[in-house]
């Protein structure tokens, strides 16, 4: 029988968040997503399926990254609504240019979702009742005000159905 922990699995790769934008939204999360289906902490999702072979390139490529750049700019900028659920929108030029690097770095491994720009966000809430998710669209867009959003490294995680594996954190310390 194999060891699952060894098994080959996609690469997901993240934007890391300060500790107190993380705290902040992993405080939203736990409160407003369904318990019984957040397995995971708030995140910024950047590629969503790199291939299993690839993880020693994706974590040359991400050390390169966190040493060569400073941590990027970038600011909440609305409360997103998702249908049935509820997200805050990242802008940031500087790590969207770092995302596109990636990508021209991996070009031909990407799957179709990982082709695509994303809309940079972090989801405090998925899978409810549309009309939940609509009235906490209401309440936290009543109360918002766009802000700065601390980018503070990126992390790469195994994939294999449930909870994130993680491979391993890169902080941002380039000039």
């Amino acid at each position: 029988m194999s060891d699952p922990a060894h098994t080959p699995a996609p690469i997901i790769v993240t934007a890391l968040m300060g500790p107190q934008d993380f705290a902040w939204a992993n405080g939203l999360r736990k409160r407003y997503f369904p318990s019984e289906r957040n397995q995971l902490d708030a995140h910024v999702t950047l590629f969503h399926h790199l291939p299993p072979a690839s993880g020693r390139e994706v974590g040359q490529v991400l050390a390169r990254l966190t040493a060569d750049y400073p941590p990027p700019r970038a600011r909440l900028n609305e409360v997103m609504h998702l249908g049935r659920g509820v997200a805050y929108r990242i802008d940031s030029p500087d790590l969207m240019a770092m995302r596109d690097e990636m990508a021209d770095h991996f070009n031909g491994l990407l799957t179709p979702q990982d082709q695509a720009r994303p809309r940079l966000h972090v989801t405090v809430q998925n899978k409810v009742e549309s009309k939940v998710a609509k009235a906490l669209h209401a309440q936290l867009s009543a109360v918002f005000e766009p802000r700065p959003f601390a980018i503070a490294g990126l992390g790469s995680f195994y994939y294999r159905g449930g909870p994130w594996e993680p491979i391993a954190r890169y902080m941002f310390r380039g000039r």
